[in-house]
């Protein structure tokens, strides 16, 4: 049977959501599909799989992409769904460990990766959204709640950005000791 479930995370929030999936998976829900703030799982036995997501530097049907996503599978794991750039990876938990990010470095390139999106998502926001507003208060152009939508989306990407980077910056000091 499929169940679909709606839920929201914010990209800074993209281990919780890993945590979340290997959550349903342990119920004996895997993930087969995935679309914005959608989830689609089908029953499977409780706990078969472990469950990661990584956001990529190019777009799946990229040749880049491709490949990147042929070398996981060749590792056993199954590449189940992809959103944009962000890839959906599962691997029966009875094949071992699974793991993406197998150093520092990988990880760090992950985390600048889903930085560098952040960011931008964020400055565009605040940007539209402070445009916005400023036409609604200054030139009377009628309510537009997208202006504070975006506004909003914006400044919520504050905090994540600098939680992510906070963590960067950590993993590049532990980095540093070991060279």
């Amino acid at each position: 049977m499929r169940t679909i479930i709606h839920k929201f995370f914010g990209i800074w929030n993209y281990e919780k959501e890993e945590q979340w999936l290997n959550e349903m998976a342990a119920k004996g829900l895997c993930l087969v599909s995935v679309g914005y703030c959608r989830y689609e799982f089908e029953d499977c036995q409780p706990g078969e799989y472990t469950i990661r997501l990584q956001l990529l530097a190019n777009n799946p049907t990229h040749p880049e992409g491709a490949k990147y996503i042929q070398f996981i599978e060749d590792t056993g794991a199954e590449h189940v769904a992809s959103w944009l750039k962000w890839v959906y990876f599962r691997k029966k938990k009875s094949d071992g460990e699974f793991q993406l990010f197998s150093d520092h470095t990988s990880l760090i390139q992950h985390l600048t990766r889903v930085l560098h999106l952040l960011l931008i998502l964020g400055i565009a926001n605040l940007y539209i959204g402070a445009y916005n507003l400023f036409l609604f208060f200054f030139l009377d152009s009628g309510i537009n709640i997208l202006g504070f939508i975006n506004f909003f989306i914006g400044v919520l990407c504050i905090p994540g950005y600098y939680k992510l980077n906070k963590k960067r910056k950590k993993l590049k000091a532990e980095q540093q000791l070991f060279e």
